[in-house]
């Protein structure tokens, strides 16, 4: 393996593509978790086609191809995120309406200059023979500005990831941070073009994300096993290609595709193994004993049913307060409840616990 590590870096376009990959592989991983989990998945497959209009426009008038794609994408992202929170037209229908529009004018551009050069064809489908030194100098700069801006607002982005509501309630200025997301992906977007091509680059925002969840069960950890499953797979994915001779972004794409299968596996077995565990000690769904027996099963958790004893029995100081009339009001309607009720509240207090913990 690391012989044939040795020989691919002997080529200086390999050394440019491993270094521009990696680093747009770790950005677009950290951004696919969040894209993902706000059901954004679809704005790379939407970006990529408005940057490959722009690419043929900018190509047909001999302009520089990402001087002028990056500001293009960056407006599309802007675009499609004020569409999806103000507008009639929302979600999928916006990115659908936007990127088939920016594929169809590049489309007729492309047949209105030249035809199906070289150039539009790399980009399209993802050629690493293609990136020159100039950019890999720019991408390099831009895949670092995006590492930075991404650590820096980290919490911010975590916010408006799992509560935009609650983000805003605390002062968290959401749209802010919504156009900032927006912004680093346009440009991870763009980078990536070169390389894995218009049609493919979306699967690096996508397959990560999605297979570090099949494991892991924490924001935190999804983001790090998504990057570190992202590089680890392109590489894999360069390997192959210059083994075997196959397009490099097709290959990365394959590769993400297993890992996302095996990491599905591992994360079934587990789950098996937790519902095994589970209803090793879950209470009769229909006893009141299985219910009481519990607090013998579970004693470093403590006994549920000796904290909704305490409600009635514990008087706070002051009668009239918040904490007092909570308490008094849980005493009130867990008493309501039936025998079969309360196992079958407790089964599922467990079945919660169980998925946080």
């Amino acid at each position: 393996m690391f012989d044939l590590f040795r020989e691919m870096l002997s080529y200086p376009f390999m050394q440019r593509a491993l270094l521009v990959g990696i680093l747009v592989s770790l950005c677009a991983a950290l951004l696919g978790v969040s894209l993902v989990l706000k059901r954004y998945s679809m704005i790379g497959d939407g970006l990529s086609h408005v940057g490959f209009g722009a690419l043929a426009i900018s190509t047909a008038l001999g302009w520089a191809p990402l001087a002028v794609t990056i500001p293009v994408v960056v407006l599309a992202a802007f675009l499609l995120l004020r569409m999806s929170e103000s507008s009639k037209i929302k979600g999928d229908a916006a990115i659908a309406l936007i990127s088939s529009s920016a594929l169809a004018i590049g489309v007729i551009t492309v047949s209105w200059s030249s035809g199906m050069n070289t150039d539009v064809n790399n980009y399209m489908f993802g050629s690493i023979l293609a990136m020159s030194r100039e950019d890999v100098i720019l991408s390099v700069i831009l895949s670092i500005l995006v590492l930075i801006l991404f650590v820096v607002f980290y919490t911010r982005i975590f916010a408006i990831t799992f509560d935009e509501t609650f983000a805003k309630a605390t002062g968290v200025k959401a749209e802010l941070y919504n156009m900032l997301l927006a912004f680093l992906t346009a440009i991870t977007i763009v980078l990536g073009m070169r390389m894995m091509g218009a049609l493919l680059i979306s699967s690096l925002l996508i397959f990560p994300a999605l297979t570090a969840m099949r494991v892991c069960r924490t924001f935190r950890s999804v983001i790090f096993c998504a990057a570190a499953l992202s590089i680890i797979c392109f590489l894999i994915g360069m390997a192959l290609s210059f083994v075997v001779s196959s397009p490099a972004g097709a290959t990365v794409v394959v590769v993400n595709l297993i890992a996302f299968l095996l990491f599905s596996l591992i994360g079934r077995r587990k789950a098996l193994n937790r519902r095994k565990q589970m209803m090793a000690w879950t209470p009769g769904r229909r006893s009141v004993q299985g219910w009481q027996a519990l607090e013998g099963r579970r004693p470093v958790c403590g006994s549920l049913s000796g904290r909704l004893r305490g409600w009635s029995s514990s008087k706070s100081k002051d009668s009239g307060s918040a904490e007092h009339r909570g308490n008094s009001t849980g005493k009130l309607i867990f008493s309501r409840l039936s025998a079969s009720q309360k196992a079958d509240w407790l089964s599922a207090f467990w079945l919660c616990r169980a998925a946080v913990f």
